[in-house]
């Protein structure tokens, strides 16, 4: 299929682990969405403050996606640096502009939009179906039609037509990708999503994976997770039941190796979804361990990458207090047995196998799952290394959890990005042999070749965020793997 004259290939998908060198990426740079965002239905829209748009986008997203080219598609801006920076309109970052980077590893899901609504049958199934979910008049419908595929699918996405006429809510999730699915080895796990917000973000989705050239030799290895078939009999106020509702978002899936998947059981992906995906996945021979994580149903936390994510094949960051604290903890004294315990007892651990499902395991804390990831998954003969939230020092640990100090995405085994905001957590990635170093000062390394992507180690990269941070997720959650090089 050809969209306009730029010709697609189809690309490898394949994600086999949370640190293999990345190769390619589903993004989504903010829009003008988010600047729509009113205080009175902040919240129902699932974003948690207001935020400034264009230092969200010059002063911050867009260091995001220039260290990102560096790593998997540096032909698109090493020694172009200085011009780039120097255009303030940053047509270099607009999908939508000629001058746009237009990479094939570093993709955003609007320009996707914008090949498939080339299309005429696909066009005219995507405004019927959009505007069914928003429940649009006939009218808008009628002028949907109107428009070209670059301005529709801003209009899909954002919610607001070119002359800044509301039609319906914005997408101000969607520049968290990883959230509308997941590459498990070489199969894509479309989300389910909890919040009626995100239903058109789905939607969006699930035209993309299935109707894109770039997805094509993929489309039977597509996962939908089945409803409930009685889901509809449900009563409403039973949404969020975790025994028969099917909701699941991509921040509580983490491919952790070849064979082992993580699934979260949160805020926002329920224990009936969980058990659809073990099936469908071991069916198919996709993987043959699962191993469910249940953490509180709580705002703070929301998905399992909220609470750690992997940095290197023997190193994790993750929260102190859902973890075991210590050797405090193996003190079996009387206020060990009687005292309220550190971990939550909802957080609980149950490991599934392929063959053996109706034998679980149950694994006591978070080390432990992460320690045995590392060694027995993973091969790991070094020591396995906990990097704690805020340095694991009241009240650092949950102050910066909530500003993603543990929502990190690895661009390669032992280089990751995060919020430069998290001063303890970052002290302790100082303390454990890690260089941290602000994007900005790393892209000038790269530029004067005093550094190079291929030879950094140990590294924790500084992505600016005053505004992202608002957003209430972090680079782990805006983006979504397509392919990462085996470990």
């Amino acid at each position: 299929m050809q969209h306009g004259n730029h010709q697609v290939r189809t690309q490898e998908i394949r994600v086999s682990s949370e640190v293999g060198s990345l190769k390619r990426l589903l993004i989504h740079s903010p829009d003008r969405g988010l600047g729509k965002v009113v205080p009175s239905k902040a919240q129902d829209w699932l974003f948690e403050d207001i935020v400034h748009l264009e230092t969200m986008r010059k002063d911050e997203y867009d260091y995001y996606v220039k260290i990102l080219l560096y790593f998997l598609d540096p032909d698109k801006i090493r020694g172009k640096l200085a011009a780039i920076n120097a255009d303030s309109e940053r047509n270099f970052f607009k999908p939508d502009h000629p001058d746009y980077f237009r990479s094939d590893a570093v993709i955003d899901i609007q320009h996707l939009l914008t090949e498939i609504l080339a299309d005429e049958v696909i066009r005219t199934r995507l405004i019927s179906g959009i505007c069914a979910v928003e429940r649009c008049s006939f009218f808008i419908q009628s002028q949907l039609y109107t428009y070209d595929p670059v301005e529709l699918s801003k209009i899909l996405i954002s919610g607001s037509l070119p002359d800044r006429t509301m039609l319906f809510a914005p997408l101000p999730n969607f520049i968290f990708t990883r959230d509308i699915g997941i590459v498990i080895n070489s199969h894509i796990l479309l989300n389910k999503p909890a919040k009626l917000a995100r239903t058109r973000e789905a939607f969006l989705a699930q035209y993309i994976f299935f109707y894109h050239p770039l997805f094509s030799k993929y489309r039977d290895k597509i996962i939908e997770i089945p409803d409930n078939e009685h889901h509809f009999l449900l009563p409403d106020n039973e949404v969020s039941n975790d025994y028969s509702r099917s909701t699941l978002e991509g921040g509580d899936v983490m491919m952790v190796a070849k064979n082992h998947l993580l699934i979260g059981c949160s805020e926002r992906t329920t224990l009936y979804a969980a058990q659809q995906v073990i099936r469908l996945l071991f069916d198919k021979n996709v993987v043959d361990k699962v191993t469910i994580v249940k953490i509180p149903k709580k705002r703070d936390y929301m998905h399992i990458d909220t609470i750690f994510t992997q940095v290197k094949r023997n190193v994790w960051v993750l929260l102190g207090s859902l973890g075991r604290t210590g050797d405090e903890a193996r003190k079996r004294d009387l206020l060990h047995f009687l005292a309220p315990k550190d971990v939550p007892d909802d957080l609980r651990i149950i490991q599934f196998r392929k063959g053996e499902e109706h034998k679980p395991v149950e694994i006591e804390n978070l080390e432990d799952l992460l320690t045995a990831i590392s060694r027995d998954d993973l091969g790991c003969t070094e020591p396995v290394r906990f990097i704690y939230s805020g340095n694991n020092e009241f009240p650092f640990g949950a102050r910066e959890q909530w500003t993603d100090s543990c929502n990190l995405l690895a661009l390669k085994d032992g280089v990751v990005i995060g919020y430069d905001r998290n001063d303890k957590t970052l002290e302790a990635f100082r303390q454990a042999g890690f260089e941290t170093v602000r994007a900005a000062d790393l892209l000038d390394r790269f530029e004067r070749g005093e550094a190079d992507p291929e030879t950094l180690e140990n590294t924790f990269i500084l992505l600016p965020s005053a505004e992202l941070s608002r957003a209430r997720g972090g680079s782990h959650c805006m983006s979504l793997p397509l392919l990462r090089a085996e470990l």
